[in-house]
């Protein structure tokens, strides 16, 4: 960080390097915690493909045509974009959620994160287990 202060004081601030080196420096928070957790991706083109087919298909989305449409329709997109990004087969886990959800304590907190597309305790068989889904 201390180099590009500096370098910041060498450049024109409107040229390209100057406007790289600000931004640089403006987002040097987010730098810092993409380095340090492992878990972050340093770019967001995983999320961008998987709403690819909703981007393309937007004016075919009849039942979104209302604000409550457009909410249930983010929703469902959201469940079946986690369960893939989990390796779990989407129609499995949405019958399974929809098997066992109406029977569950909703409010029993422990009883939904194992219903999470991340929980270790779903069922072996929704799962997929080839890279090609």
């Amino acid at each position: 960080m201390s180099w590009l202060q500096k370098q910041e004081q060498h450049v024109l601030p409107k040229s390209a390097l100057g406007k790289a080196i600000a931004y640089c420096l403006n987002q040097w928070d987010k730098l810092v915690a993409f380095l340090e957790d492992g878990r972050l991706e340093i770019d967001h083109n995983r999320s961008e493909r998987s709403i690819k087919s909703v981007v393309i298909g937007r004016k075919n989305w009849l039942f979104a045509n209302t604000p409550q449409g457009a909410r249930a329709s983010a929703i469902i997109y959201s469940i079946v974009e986690t369960a893939k990004a989990n390796q779990l087969h989407p129609y499995y886990y949405l019958r399974y959620l929809f098997e066992q959800l109406p029977n569950m304590d909703l409010s029993d907190k422990n009883a939904l994160d194992q219903m999470l597309p991340w929980s270790t305790t779903l069922p072996c068989y929704m799962y997929c287990f080839s890279s090609a889904n």
